[in-house]
């Protein structure tokens, strides 16, 4: 019953996924690299890094496209991972409503002057279930 589970997930989020599967093959002909964490493909460098530099408000380490997460380079996705999962549940949770919610929810913000971005309720439940996770694993050491 749990694959059945997975499969539905994938199917749900698989809109998302493409796009960055797109995204992750653009950088793996420029020179990028790709690897397998928790059940996403990650994808580093070449035109990945170029576009990620280029992102508002001064460029960004790491994006999450449904199970795949792109970014500037192994170093970046490992710190920024934790945050970056918690976005692949969101994914799972919304499926192809994701990006949408979270452009509504930026540009709500954006509309009433605050911050676009770490005022996003999205970015809130990363942040915070990211340094949960984080202060789990300090403990654990």
């Amino acid at each position: 019953m749990k694959w059945l589970l997975q499969a539905l997930l994938l199917l749900w989020v698989a809109p998302n996924s493409l796009i960055g599967l797109l995204v992750g093959m653009s950088g793996l002909a420029t020179g990028g690299r790709i690897q397998v964490r928790r059940n996403c493909l990650e994808f580093y460098g070449g035109f990945v890094s170029w576009i990620l530099r280029r992102m508002p408000p001064n460029g960004v380490m790491a994006m999450t496209l449904g199970h795949t997460i792109i970014g500037k380079s192994a170093d970046a996705l490992a710190i920024c991972r934790d945050h970056e999962q918690i976005h692949v549940q969101q994914y799972e949770r919304w499926g192809p409503l994701f990006v949408p919610a979270y452009l509504a929810c930026s540009a709500y913000l954006w509309f009433l002057k605050r911050d676009w971005y770490l005022e996003n309720p999205f970015e809130i439940e990363a942040y915070s279930k990211a340094e949960l996770a984080s202060d789990r694993g300090k403990a654990d050491e």
